[in-house]
């Protein structure tokens, strides 16, 4: 219950759409009911008047079955059109929504949720969504008034016919959506999850094809994949098969009632209490009833796999926020010195620790390397700092405050990162640089891509820096991606820069000109490279060596390369 309220105050901003979208469907219900019932009543008195040598008015009901006619078509489309002008607003509010809801939430809330995993809840579970307002809300406040309004009606003629109508609506539109429901819940729900993880895989099978087929696991995710196919299809089966159910039982409910209500018709005929002329408008009333609940049991059948996708996306948006934002204002640096005092941080809490008890002192205006080896704890200073993750141990600092009294905003206008995994939008290379600092003019966008050594790259490509770059930067390579990772860096110019592993995939040559220029154009500027390669340390004002969440040595590349028994391992190893 709580999850159906929770749905309908997500369609409280578009009531007024939803409601005349009702109000027309109604109409329409109305109408029908109506124009079956005067075509019913004027044909058998036409008959009455032919067969008896009399006359009748047939200017008046011929008039009324047009009007209705007009309207039930008329109403059909309008319906139609307003219903879904209230669904598409409705989707798209709510994608704006959820979108607000998950874009705050640091890397740490959202580490458990794969790519596809969120792409599949923010397409196509908040499409399933829409079965909600046109399938269930809709039809069943359209049903149970249009109930209503016939049963008075038939009431001014039988009790006994008015009741039989609607013991079998209620039939039809509670007793059977209720069992299509309960029969309906598990396959519906376990649909949304199985084609969410069909989608994940897809996703991960693109993307990583060429890493499966080298480690040979193409065919298990090949058979995970049809695995996940089967199950998806078995349970659409299931539905097709239920809904065969339930518009089979609708059907006989609504041609029993039909039936039964022409005998108690007929016997009210012999009996004088119903004009013989009346008896086929009664029976078609009762037809044309059923159409305000005939697709009530299919609406409830898909209940569980609308409310299985809303659970998904109430699942991500009640993501607890793992970073508690400040009340008050970020507070002014003094400067932009960074310090850790015994900082440890973990991904989980029954993870190891990623960092432990690290001191370290940032100086502004210094370069400093991080260096180790994979799964060091490099990378996770640079989190902490950027707080992508939160700290449980230690104090950190910067400009003369504790980080956590800066905004996550504000610390990354102060600190940019060039991250070892970046992701590049499907739209031009200008675009995906504008991300970084969209007031960026053309000479910034070339000064930084010549830094980076990806700008003759860039010349080189049909529509230079109007290029689209593809899905996810497929038209470039790893290494390309990354610099165009340092270019946007770049492009922040930040008083803190942190670079990680910025030469990865380069060769020797590129990757000396690249470092030559990185410490030409940050100049001044504080430079935190954390990299397991040797090239430009000895360029560095200092070098801390890291080893399972530890700074283990530190010094300059001289004094390490003297004393440093890890440092000397490390970078003779690499070199």
């Amino acid at each position: 219950m709580n999850m159906l309220l929770r749905l309908t105050r997500l369609y409280a901003p578009y009531w007024r759409w939803m409601a005349g979208g009702a109000l027309l469907a109604l109409v329409v219900v109305l109408a029908n009911v109506a124009l079956l019932g005067v075509s019913g009543w004027f044909i058998a008195s036409m008959a009455a008047a032919g067969i008896a040598g009399g006359t009748m008015n047939y200017f008046t009901p011929a008039a009324a079955i047009r009007a209705f006619a007009i309207l039930r078509t008329g109403g059909r489309y309008a319906e139609r059109l307003v219903t879904h002008e209230a669904t598409l607003r409705f989707l798209s509010g709510l994608r704006v929504w959820f979108y607000r809801q998950i874009e705050p939430l640091p890397v740490a809330s959202l580490q458990h949720y794969r790519g596809g995993d969120l792409l599949s809840r923010i397409g196509a579970d908040i499409d399933a969504l829409q079965n909600f307002y046109l399938r269930t809300l809709a039809p069943v406040a359209v049903a149970a008034i249009a109930a209503l309004a016939v049963f008075a009606f038939l009431h001014l003629y039988s009790p006994a016919v008015a009741w039989l109508d609607l013991t079998a609506l209620a039939l039809v539109g509670l007793a059977i959506p209720a069992v299509t429901h309960r029969l309906g819940k598990r396959p519906g729900a376990r649909m949304v999850e199985t084609a969410a993880q069909l989608r994940v895989g897809v996703v991960d099978a693109v993307q990583g094809m060429g890493e499966l087929i080298v480690f040979g696991a193409a065919d298990a995710q090949r058979e995970r994949i049809g695995a996940l196919s089967r199950q998806l299809v078995a349970d659409q089966d299931r539905m097709s098969r239920l809904s065969g159910f339930g518009s089979a039982a609708a059907g006989l409910s609504t041609h029993l009632a039909l039936w039964l209500t022409t005998v108690l018709a007929i016997g009210l005929v012999r009996t004088g209490a119903v004009p013989a002329v009346d008896l086929p408008m009664l029976a078609l009333v009762v037809m044309a009833s059923f159409e305000a609940v005939a697709g009530l049991p299919q609406a409830y059948q898909y209940l569980g796999h609308t409310l299985a996708a809303a659970q998904r996306i109430f699942a991500v948006a009640d993501t607890p926020r793992t970073l508690v934002e400040p009340v008050q204002p970020s507070p002014q640096p003094a400067g932009f010195e960074v310090r850790f005092e015994q900082v440890g941080l973990r991904y989980a809490a029954d993870a190891p620790w990623a960092l432990a008890q690290v001191d370290l002192k940032i100086e502004q205006g210094r370069r400093l390397a991080l260096v180790g080896s994979t799964g060091s704890g490099k990378s996770s200073v640079a989190g902490a700092l950027l707080r992508l993750w939160e700290y449980e141990a230690g104090r950190i600092s910067l400009g003369g405050h504790d980080l956590r009294a800066y905004r996550a905003e504000d610390v990354r206008n102060i600190v940019a990162l060039a991250p070892q995994r970046s992701h590049l939008f499907n739209t031009t290379v200008r675009e995906n640089l504008l991300l970084a600092n969209p007031d960026a003019d053309d000479a910034a966008l070339v000064a930084a891509c010549t830094v980076a050594q990806i700008h003759d790259e860039i010349m080189a490509l049909p529509d230079g820096y109007d290029t689209d770059v593809g899905e996810a930067g497929a038209k470039f390579s790893g290494g390309q991606v990354r610099r165009m990772a340092i270019a946007r860096a770049l492009l922040r110019n930040a008083p803190i820069t942190i670079l990680d592993e910025p030469t990865e995939g380069l060769d020797a040559a590129t990757e000396q000109r690249l470092m030559e220029a990185l410490f030409e154009a940050t100049a001044g500027r504080t430079l935190v490279v954390i990299t397991h390669r040797p090239a430009g340390l000895d360029r560095m004002d200092a070098i801390a060596v890291m080893e399972n969440g530890r700074i283990v040595e530190r010094g300059t590349h001289a004094t390490l390369s003297r004393d440093g028994e890890r440092y000397r391992r490390l970078y003779f190893a690499l070199d």
